[in-house]
């Protein structure tokens, strides 16, 4: 008895004239004189459908694991784990139905699973086996399938498959975009018998005909158009290089459920973030922005792009982008606990402890000091503040919406044109003498006493002597009462030494004098106290100084009256509102 089958190969040449074909499925080398001939080192997931009796295979199809012999070292009956049942499920792998395999290695485990073409990948997988496959392969190794038949005739069609050396780079397939498996021809089938005399159609018959047959591709017609509209993108030569970072709009529509209401989770003035889910059950946030010039586009593709390339635990991942006409989308990972504006301002979510705070203020610097210095070039984010201050699901802090970062040219001076962020964090010499690291550090400042004073830094309707925090702050400081500037639904629970090194710092990085502010990878040695705070006091000169950058030169693209409202260079206008960089 023989096999049938088809086999994903992992070989250290593409020279397989060896192989011989029925069980050795065109990669295995026949036995000579009983004894089985040298062959390459070869690594094979099988799916056998039929026993092989030579090889002492299981007595159904299966699935089996070859390491350099047709022999499997492990083989299973074809079935699948059903996620909801809890239960194994059986699939038949001669019904001809198309069926889903995944092959995954991680340096010491190789697992295989199955599951049919609709259903996810299983979170239990049908065998593994432990390899160290450097032992199998010294040098190269290359990738592929084959397949071979016996005496019976057996169709295998390959429809569609992905490969990555890393499970976070590995592309999804579309499903919808696969094609159909050919149905086999019975060759049994006879030929219709031909007549005398052919029948004679009627005038009116061939008219009904012709008018359904114009019907149907008017709607076929109208059908096409509408589907072309609906998932129309803008696409330029010029991002062609950058195709692993674009996002068709067809997924992201797919994994929003069509931008329902229902996944919504951030609306603003710049547009709404949705929650979407891809294949593999892969949570991502998708920002929408609207735009309406082509002028800068390129370059600020170019340097989204580039900072989805940026590493650094305590940053949102930025994934990628979609374009469309008069839209903007822009695809990071998916935040679970939203942003830390939530949980200082909303009543609803529990206010953080102060050992949170203080580790969420450690991981932001961290991340803001990478981007300084450890990117190249540096990247200005320029927008820091709670609201852009996302939570992962231990409750880590995440630097994110690069909507408005920018890279930083030392050689460079940005006019007052690019002069953004939100009002109460903008450093007063932004209008003057444009973006730099400095003027970072100093919304980091506001920042730092937004979250241990649990309110914003700009506050209208609070008395004047209070309005602006950095003020105030400095205003209790000489008072000798610094202390009472904190949050007070921290309680009692709280370091008070931890606290007003956090108020000093914060005071320090929002010095009206930049040449005064200390670097970021300074403030991260003050925060973990690696590092003494200089000695400065509430006259020290620019420590309280604040001068609030006027509404008309940082929101002129927006004319929206509000204190929380910031522009963002070339062609979004935002305001954020709520998590996931909303």
């Amino acid at each position: 008895m023989v096999a049938m089958g088809i086999a994903f190969v992992v070989s250290p040449s593409m020279n397989l004239s060896h192989g011989s074909t029925t069980q050795y499925l065109g990669v295995f080398s026949n036995p000579v004189n009983g004894t089985s001939s040298s062959s390459s080192h070869l690594l094979a997931v099988e799916l056998d459908t039929v026993r092989t009796i030579e090889f002492n295979e299981l007595e159904k199809p299966h699935v089996g694991i070859d390491v350099n012999s047709p022999i499997s070292v492990e083989s299973a009956f074809p079935s699948y784990f059903s996620n909801a049942l809890g239960t194994n499920i059986s699939i038949n792998l001669l019904s001809g139905e198309p069926i889903q395999v995944w092959v995954d290695y991680d340096g010491s485990l190789l697992n295989v699973s199955l599951a049919p073409i609709e259903i996810q990948k299983p979170n239990v997988p049908l065998i593994s086996r432990a390899i160290n496959l450097s032992e199998v392969f010294q040098d190269k190794m290359y990738f592929g399938f084959s397949a071979a038949t016996g005496k019976l005739t057996s169709n295998q069609y390959i429809l569609g498959w992905s490969f990555s050396r890393s499970k976070e780079r590995l592309q999804s397939l579309d499903l919808s975009k696969l094609p159909q498996a050919p149905l086999p021809r019975d060759e049994t089938e006879k030929a219709p018998l031909p007549k005398d005399e052919p029948e004679k159609l009627s005038p009116l018959l061939i008219g009904l005909v012709v008018l359904l047959v114009f019907l149907v591709l008017m709607v076929l017609g109208g059908v096409y158009w509408y589907r072309r509209n609906k998932y129309a993108e803008v696409r330029d030569s010029w991002e062609k290089e950058y195709g692993p970072h674009r996002f068709s709009y067809k997924s992201l529509y797919k994994a929003t459920s069509g931008f329902s209401k229902d996944f919504r989770v951030g609306k603003g003035g710049f547009g709404e973030v949705y929650k979407g889910t891809l294949p593999l059950s892969r949570h991502i946030a998708v920002k929408r922005l609207s735009h309406d010039a082509e002028q800068g586009m390129k370059q600020f593709v170019a340097e989204v792009v580039t900072m989805g390339n940026l590493q650094h635990r305590n940053l949102v991942p930025l994934l990628g982008y979609c374009r469309r006409k008069g839209e903007l989308l822009l695809v990071s990972e998916y935040m679970p606990n939203g942003s830390l504006d939530q949980y200082l301002f909303h009543n609803q979510n529990p206010s953080p402890s102060w050992l949170q705070r203080i580790s969420i203020l450690k991981d932001i610097a961290s991340a803001l000091s990478y981007l300084h210095t450890g990117s190249k070039p540096a990247v200005l984010h320029r927008d820091i503040k709670s609201a852009n201050v996302m939570l992962d699901s231990e409750f880590n802090g995440r630097l994110g919406d690069f909507g408005m970062a920018k890279f930083h040219d030392n050689g460079a001076n940005l006019s007052a044109t690019a002069a953004v962020g939100t009002i109460g964090y903008m450093a007063p010499e932004l209008i003057s003498m444009g973006t730099s690291t400095k003027t970072d550090v100093y919304a980091f400042g506001a920042f730092l006493l937004e979250v241990t004073c649990g309110r914003r830094p700009v506050e209208p309707e609070l008395p004047v002597g209070k309005q602006y925090l950095v003020k105030w702050v400095c205003e209790c400081w000489k008072r000798a009462s610094l202390l009472e500037t904190r949050d007070p639904r921290l309680g009692g629970d709280f370091v008070s030494e931890e606290v007003e090194m956090v108020l000093k710092l914060g005071l320090l990085c929002t010095n009206a004098m930049p040449e005064s502010r200390p670097t970021m990878g300074q403030v991260v040695q003050y925060l973990n106290l690696d590092l003494t705070l200089p000695d400065i006091s509430p006259y020290t000169p620019g420590i309280g100084a604040f001068m609030p950058v006027s509404m008309e030169a940082s929101s002129s693209a927006s004319g929206v009256p509000n204190s929380r409202t910031s522009s963002i260079t070339m062609f979004v206008t935002h305001t954020i509102l709520d998590g996931q960089g909303r």
